[in-house]
């Protein structure tokens, strides 16, 4: 990984992002704007799961915050990869940042499960039938792994500089 930020470092984009001093504090504010984006819409959803919030059924909680959250992960993935061309080796080779995008594929991958299960489940889900020990757990386990996600992310300006 260090072979893969050394070279990205050495790119023509990556001095391009380096030298525009203005560009990373831009892109790291709104990287922090669209993670809270994502843990409000998580949180949303999760409280509903959990019955503590909303009026609404599951289906029109998950269609009026799910978007939001796909769109928060669309704007941490394009400042992402412009933050990781810029400072390749405070990033790639870095455990934090590692562990992050483990726990970050592992979120979508939830995230996925729980809409095509309300959409299979519909009836289920909008009735509160589907919350059971089982879905209480999933939707806590889910809003702390958004949480560690943010952590992890935070965590990479502390560790060790690799390159």
């Amino acid at each position: 990984m260090l072979a893969l930020a050394q070279w990205l470092a050495a790119t023509p984009v990556s001095q391009g992002v380096q030298r525009a001093l203005w560009l990373i504090p831009l892109l790291q504010a709104i990287h922090i704007l669209a993670i809270a984006m994502v843990l409000s819409s998580v949180a949303m959803v999760d409280l509903r799961i959990l019955g503590i919030a909303g009026s609404q059924t599951m289906t029109e909680t998950a269609r009026r915050f799910v978007p939001w959250l796909w769109a928060g992960l669309i704007v941490l993935a394009a400042t992402g990869i412009v933050l990781i061309v810029g400072e390749p080796k405070r990033a790639l080779p870095n455990p934090a940042f590692q562990l992050k995008m483990l726990l970050l594929a592992l979120a979508i991958a939830m995230t996925i499960a729980f809409e095509a299960s309300l959409r299979r489940n519909r009836t289920s889900w909008d009735s509160g039938s589907h919350r059971g020990t089982v879905t209480v757990v999933l939707a806590v386990s889910t809003f702390l792994l958004w949480c560690a996600i943010a952590v992890a992310g935070r965590w990479i300006a502390y560790q060790q500089d690799v390159g």
